[in-house]
């Protein structure tokens, strides 16, 4: 019988050694007695103590039966895996808790060199594949000795084609991003087609609109590109294997990859939060979420050096994906990335065998669970009980102040953008029939009930660029464009501010103006193929956000953020507090902001500093900040859009009355009396020469700016 270890040696972790018997450790034949060399390690909580024990294997006139029964669990992977912390700690658990379990760490060495016949054997197999692995040679000797595999061998080599992984996520009913492959190699795959415009691709006849992924088809290929549409910066974010604190950068390239075979797929926009889940056989799923790579690129690490995570809770739904994963592949340890975006959950990604880092609970339940599965099935006449660690099913609830507790639910902040440029506006009439056919092609109809277009796509401007250089060059003799021709030559010239269009800077909105007809026949055109109204083009720009509103803004976030109280006065300062529940409940963190460009990058801006974000704010504006109709809360009701209408009608007939304002133009005009109003008319006078008063002084004004400007030595150079 094996002589009993002592307390140093409470934890084992067998290692097989070179002078021992291939064939089974321990084994006994009649009355000799035969040396078995163990390298044993006791495992402390931060280092791991190894020397040599040696055990009698039988004593002598003692029954071979006598003998106590062990299981051998041989860890087959490279040294780096095998001999980690991370799985020192949880064959340090297993040796601690079940007796009858005994673990063998293959030597790499004999991994990579020695033929598969003389690996040590074993009743139970961890085997999974890493740089430099050889993957066939496990699979040669798992056939050979037939062991318990804890992963499977053979689907390994499908978890490192990301077009099988997603074929088989498919088959079992797990949600997937829509994606299409482009294999420009395999011809069993469907033949490459790629279509790629300013704003979006065209993949084998399936469109993806920006921000789209771009994955490369080996799953070991980290280098994972998300191209971002020109209305947020244009761009892509360029991501790949953790390099110290960097696991992304933003560069301002946007077109796609011409060579190699990859995946694409829609963006899902999660909040800027990553779910990774690991799972220990179907029925347990341990989730963490982290930054996202792609937000700004930064690695927060922990104190140790390790990626900052924090546990959350899976749904139910969340759950039967994990099982669905773990069944599909056959991977009883296996590790895949969760997207939890527009209310559903995707998987994204499967990695095969993993383990949380720096987790005790996780080690304590990953330690049970797997050796009662092998205990359960390799010796089940010893009727093992099946033990199923706990997992928080409800939402976390918090204590208060007054002592009672209470979940919190949510908090709601509207902001307003930052620092802005001066908001410019240019309005003028047209009727030239290029106007018109651009008006019907982009959705403009000819009635009462038109809708005013708003274009603001860089496809869209250079379009209404091109009318208006057509214009001014082949149309100058036409009456129409004679009369237009300043207003035509300064749209020009806004359109073609910065040298290209990108960014959220510029937005023309065309509507069609009814005329009002006096008769029956003035409402009808003389031409049926020409509407007798007019359309009105409205060119706005500026109001962007300057540098000093995005630090604005970015330091607002910084200030929420220090709402939520910390731990103490530097968790404090940093708002520590606020990053630690936002961690845990970041994919329900949602920011919303209008359209207009100067408010999306404020959101931006300000989700960077809530934070604690880095880099570029065109990632953190993807990911982060939502479209919303905000309209509501700034601009009047809709119901009194006809109000509205017939009030500016009456003011436009009065003020365009080239006289002093009269005693009835006071009623018409101000029927409440207000002083402020009355004040204002009578030092107007006359409206139309208070307006031609005006535009000379902006006239003379624009003439000064040009004279000093071109005097050397002023202020203006």
């Amino acid at each position: 019988m094996a002589a009993p270890l002592t307390s140093a040696e409470e934890t084992v972790v067998a290692s097989y050694s070179s002078d021992s018997d291939p064939e089974r450790v321990g084994s006994t034949t009649g009355k000799k007695t035969s040396r078995v060399r163990f390298q044993v390690s006791r495992v402390a909580e931060d280092e791991a103590e190894r020397r040599i024990v040696q055990t009698d294997s039988a004593m002598p006139g003692q029954p071979e039966t006598d003998r106590e029964p062990f299981l051998f669990l041989g860890v087959c992977a490279m040294a780096k895996k095998a001999k980690s912390k991370y799985m020192t700690e949880i064959l340090a658990r297993i040796g601690a808790e079940f007796e009858q379990i005994r673990t063998v760490i293959f030597d790499e060495q004999q991994i990579l060199h020695a033929p598969v016949e003389e690996w040590p054997r074993c009743d139970a197999l961890i085997s999974f594949y890493s740089g430099n692995f050889p993957l066939d040679k496990a699979i040669q000797y798992a056939k050979l000795r037939n062991p318990f595999l804890i992963n499977d061998l053979q689907m390994q080599y499908a978890i490192q084609d990301r077009r099988k992984v997603y074929e088989m996520l498919a088959a079992a009913g797990v949600d997937l991003p829509r994606y299409a492959v482009l294999d420009r190699e395999c011809p069993d795959y469907s033949p490459a087609s790629l279509e790629e415009f300013e704003d979006y691709i065209i993949v084998n006849g399936m469109q993806f609109q920006k921000p789209f992924v771009e994955k490369p088809i080996c799953a070991d290929d980290h280098n994972v590109y998300i191209y971002y549409p020109s209305s947020a910066g244009s761009g892509s974010q360029r991501l790949f294997r953790k390099i110290g604190t960097r696991s992304s950068v933003y560069s301002s390239e946007s077109k796609v990859r011409l060579t190699g075979s990859y995946i694409y797929e829609e963006f899902m926009p999660t909040d800027g939060t990553d779910v990774k889940v690991y799972t220990v056989g179907p029925e347990y799923a341990h989730a963490e979420a982290r930054k996202s790579p792609a937000l700004d690129g930064v690695v927060e690490r922990d104190k140790e050096g390790k990626e900052l995570r924090f546990p959350i809770i899976l749904n139910n739904i969340e759950k039967l994906i994990s099982r669905r994963v773990c069944t599909a592949f056959q991977q009883t340890v296996c590790g895949f990335d969760l997207l939890r975006a527009n209310g559903r959950s995707y998987v994204c990604d499967v990695n095969g065998f993993s383990f949380v880092k720096n987790s005790r609970i996780y080690y304590n339940d990953f330690a049970k669970i797997l050796a009662n599965l092998i205990m359960r099935r390799l010796a089940p006449e010893l009727h093992i009980g099946w033990s199923m660690p706990y997992q928080l099913e409800d939402p976390p609830i918090v204590p208060t102040t007054i002592g009672r507790l209470m979940e919190l639910r949510c908090m709601v902040a509207v902001v307003r953008h930052g620092d802005r440029t001066p908001k410019q506006k240019m309005k003028m009439d047209l009727q030239h029939a290029k106007f018109l056919a651009m008006f019907q092609k982009f959705g403009g109809t000819f009635d009462a009930e038109s809708r005013e277009i708003k274009l603001k796509k860089p496809s869209q401007l250079q379009e209404v660029l091109d009318v208006v250089r057509d214009l001014l060059i082949n149309h100058r003799s036409e009456s129409v464009v004679k009369e237009k021709r300043a207003k035509l030559i300064q749209l020009k010239s806004v359109l073609e501010m910065y040298g290209h269009f990108s960014g959220i800077n510029r937005k023309v909105q065309i509507k069609y103006q009814m005329p009002e007809p006096t008769t029956a026949e003035d409402s009808t055109s003389v031409d049926s193929g020409i509407p007798s109204g007019h359309l009105v083009l409205i060119m706005k720009w500026g109001g962007e956000l300057t540098p000093l509103g995005k630090y604005q803004s970015e330091q607002l976030g910084q200030m929420f953020r220090c709402m939520y109280p910390g731990s103490g006065e530097v968790s404090a300062q940093k708002g520590h507090g606020l990053l630690r529940l936002h961690s845990t409940f970041r994919h329900d963190l949602k920011i919303y902001a209008s359209d207009e460009g100067r408010v999306q990058t404020t959101a931006a801006a300000f989700a960077k500093g809530l934070l604690a974000l880095e880099g570029e704010l065109t990632p953190i504006l993807v990911q982060m900040v939502k479209s919303a109709n905000t309209n509501g809360l700034l601009d009047s009701d809709l119901d009194a859009r006809d109000f509205e209408k017939s009030v500016k009608k009456r003011l436009k007939v009065l003020l365009k009355q080239d006289r002093t304002f009269t005693g009835e133009d006071f009623s018409a005009l101000n029927p409440s009396e207000s002083i402020a109003i009355n004040n204002a008319m009578n030092a107007a006078e006359n409206p139309v020469a208070s307006c031609e008063e005006m535009h000379q002084c902006i006239k003379d004004l624009n003439i000064a700016i040009r004279e000093k400007a071109a005097t050397p030595g002023t202020d203006c150079e």
